[in-house]
């Protein structure tokens, strides 16, 4: 919460975007680490990978767009600048989230009948829970970084906040808080924690083993 609003104060200068994308990335690759599919381990090397690329990405795009409209105050003082760090967060988790967990598309996550016996590893279950993952994760930072931009761009103008400017970041990481209590659960319900897969759309041989058991459809545990 208090990383989300920072990104979103401090978002003007190169310095602050450089420190608040790397310190969202940081806390972002240990949440995608405690939450991955424990049944596929990660290597250190692949950790550092999903670290080193995500905050590429997310510093990238939040330097690129901000240059592209600094040339137009009108944009890179109002609304669209303030909208940036969500565009580079929704860009670092399209490249956090599948390095983190690319052992799991690589070797397979294990998959369980609808008693919760594993059959097998799937590596089609993988790329679902990616799928599922990846959206739900940016449909849950959007709420939280689109409405305080957008409630601040009108706060600034009051008296109150003009002659204490102090408050613009407290104000940001409280607005934060309370769209992130909201987006949290209600994107995290978007998809089921057990995911489900039918059995035609896995590997041959795990689709073998599925007949010869008469499982139709195959689960398994996306994480988060």
């Amino acid at each position: 919460m208090s990383i989300t609003g920072c990104m979103m104060t401090f978002y003007r200068t190169t310095p602050a975007v450089i420190f608040w994308q790397w310190m969202n990335q940081s806390f972002n690759a240990i949440v995608n680490y405690t939450n991955r599919n424990a049944s596929a381990g990660v290597t250190n090397d692949q950790l550092m990978q999903a670290y080193a690329g995500a905050t590429t990405a997310s510093v990238a795009t939040a330097l690129a767009l901000n240059k592209a409209i600094a040339s137009t105050p009108a944009l890179s003082q109002g609304i669209v600048g303030r909208l940036v760090p969500m565009v580079a967060v929704a860009a670092a988790n399209c490249v956090n989230i599948p390095l983190m967990r690319q052992r799991e598309v690589i070797e397979g996550i294990d998959v369980q009948d609808a008693t919760g016996k594993t059959i097998g590893k799937s590596k089609e279950a993988a790329k679902e829970s990616l799928r599922q993952v990846v959206p739900s994760r940016i449909l849950m930072a959007m709420p939280a970084m689109f409405v305080p931009p957008v409630v601040m761009e009108r706060l600034e103008r009051t008296a109150l906040l003009r002659r204490m400017p102090i408050l613009k970041a407290p104000c940001t990481v409280l607005l934060t808080g309370m769209m992130l209590s909201l987006s949290t659960p209600l994107c995290c319900a978007i998809f089921p924690q057990t995911a489900t897969l039918p059995v035609a759309k896995v590997e041959p041989d795990l689709q073998e083993i599925c007949k010869s058991k008469g499982v139709d459809k195959i689960y398994f545990n996306k994480g988060l």
